[in-house]
C-alpha cells in the first residue's frame, strides 16, 4: 500500500506542467511569460488533475463545480511560473530540498537507490526526470511565498481574540478518546478491505492460546515495555503496523461496555485484557482531550496558523499581481488569464529595424508570435 501511494504520487506531479522553454518543441502556445509558455497539452494535464482531485474529495463532484474551478487553470500555471522565475531571480535553486525529497520517496518505496527509484518510475510509465523538475518547481514555488509573503504577514493577540470569538462554535469538540488497540485473535484476522467472509470456528485450544499470548502481552507492557512496541510485536490486527493506532472515538460510537472502561480512563492509561468477538484486546487511551471549548491559550498555535492562512490568500494574490505587472506576458487570444491585472505590459511586437544591442531590441527578441 504504501508503495502504491507513493507512486500515485509521483503520477499527481506529473499531472502538473514542468514548464517548456522557448527551445523546447511544442504544439499550441496558450500563454508567453517572460521567456516561458504554458501550452495547450499543459492546460490538459492540469484540467485532468483538477478533476481527479475534486472527485477524491467528493465522487458526487458536479460539472459546475468543475467549470469554476477550471476557469482559474490558465491563472494558476501563470502564477506557478512567476513564482518559479521569481525564485530564479533571487537564488532559490532548491537542490539541497530536492535531494532530501527524492530521498523521502525513495524510502517510502522501499527502493535501495536512486537508481532503483527511476526502475520503479519508469515500470509505472512516469518521466522520473520530469517529476523531479516538478518536485523542483513545487519546492521553489513555497520557499518564495514564504521568503516574499509569509514572512511579512503578521497576526496580533486582537486578531486572535477576534477569530478565537467568531468561531467558538468550530472549536468546541465534544468529548472523544483517541485508543490504541493490542488485538489477539484465535484465528486469521480478515485485512482491511477485503469483502466479509465468514472465518473458521476458533477450537478451545487456539482460544486459550490468544488468551494466554494477550495476557503475555499485558506483563510485558507493565514491566516496561511501550506499547507501540508490543503491538508490533504481539497484535494480528490490521493496525499493527501503525502501533496499534485506530484514531479518535467520540461517544456512542463504541460498544457500551468499551465506551464505559476508555471514557473513565486518563491519557496512557491501559485496560487489561478484554474478550470481544474478534479475540482478546487491550486498549491504551494515547490522547483523552477535554471537551468543551478550550481556553484561547490552549489553541493559540492553532488559531495563529488559522488567521496567517486567512491573510496569506489575498497578500499573495496582491504579490502575484506586483509580478505581472512587472513581467512580459501574452495570452493567445480566445483564453482568458483571471488574475490578469490592468496594469500589466503586454509585449507589443513591431515592424522596426533597430540595432540588435539595444535594451528594447533585445526585449523583443524574447517573444515569438503564437
Amino acid at each position: 500500500m504504501k508503495k502504491l501511494s507513493i507512486l500515485l504520487l509521483l503520477i499527481g506531479a506529473l499531472a502538473l506542467p514542468a514548464f517548456s522553454q522557448q527551445d523546447t518543441v511544442v504544439e499550441e502556445i496558450v500563454a508567453r511569460i517572460n521567456n516561458s509558455i504554458v501550452t495547450r497539452a499543459d492546460l490538459h494535464r492540469s484540467r485532468d488533475q483538477m478533476i481527479q482531485e475534486l472527485k477524491q474529495q467528493d465522487p458526487s463532484v458536479t460539472n459546475v463545480a468543475i467549470e469554476s474551478r477550471e476557469k482559474n487553470l490558465l491563472r494558476d500555471l501563470i502564477d506557478q511560473q512567476l513564482l518559479i522565475q521569481k525564485g530564479q531571480e533571487i537564488g532559490i535553486t532548491a537542490d539541497a530540498e530536492l535531494v532530501k525529497k527524492l530521498d523521502e520517496v525513495r524510502k517510502e518505496v522501499g527502493a535501495n537507490s536512486m537508481e532503483d527509484l527511476e526502475k520503479v518510475a519508469e515500470q509505472q510509465g512516469i518521466s522520473f526526470e520530469e517529476f523531479k523538475q516538478n518536485m523542483r518547481n513545487s519546492i521553489i514555488t513555497q520557499q518564495v511565498i514564504g521568503r516574499e509573503v509569509g514572512s511579512h504577514i503578521q497576526v496580533s493577540k486582537p486578531e486572535l481574540q477576534a477569530y478565537y470569538d467568531a468561531h467558538k462554535s468550530e472549536i468546541a469538540q465534544p468529548e472523544r478518546v483517541r485508543l490504541s488497540e493490542i488485538l489477539i485473535s484465535p484465528t486469521p484476522v480478515k485485512p482491511a478491505g477485503e469483502k466479509a467472509q465468514p472465518m473458521p470456528e476458533a477450537t478451545p485450544e487456539q482460544i486459550a492460546a490468544a488468551e494466554a499470548k494477550a495476557q503475555d502481552a499485558l506483563k510485558q507492557i507493565k514491566a516496561g515495555t511501550e506499547f507501540e512496541a508490543a503491538a508490533k510485536q504481539f497484535s494480528n490486527g490490521n493496525s499493527a503496523e501503525q502501533g496499534g493506532d485506530l484514531g479518535y472515538f467520540q461517544r456512542g460510537s463504541l460498544s457500551k461496555d468499551l465506551e464505559e472502561k476508555t471514557f473513565a480512563m486518563k491519557q496512557g492509561e491501559v485496560t487489561d485484557v478484554i474478550r470481544t468477538k474478534q479475540g482478546f484486546v487491550i486498549l491504551k487511551v494515547t490522547e483523552h482531550p477535554e471537551s468543551g471549548t478550550p481556553t484561547l491559550s490552549k489553541v493559540e498555535d492553532q488559531l495563529q496558523n488559522a488567521v496567517y492562512m486567512t491573510k496569506l490568500q489575498p497578500a499573495l494574490r496582491d504579490f502575484l499581481t506586483k509580478l505581472r505587472e512587472q513581467a512580459y506576458i501574452d495570452v493567445k487570444q480566445g483564453y482568458a488569464d483571471t488574475g490578469a491585472s490592468p496594469n500589466q505590459t503586454k509585449p507589443v511586437l513591431t515592424a522596426e529595424r533597430g540595432s540588435a544591442n539595444t535594451p528594447e531590441k533585445k526585449k523583443k527578441k524574447k517573444f515569438l508570435l503564437f
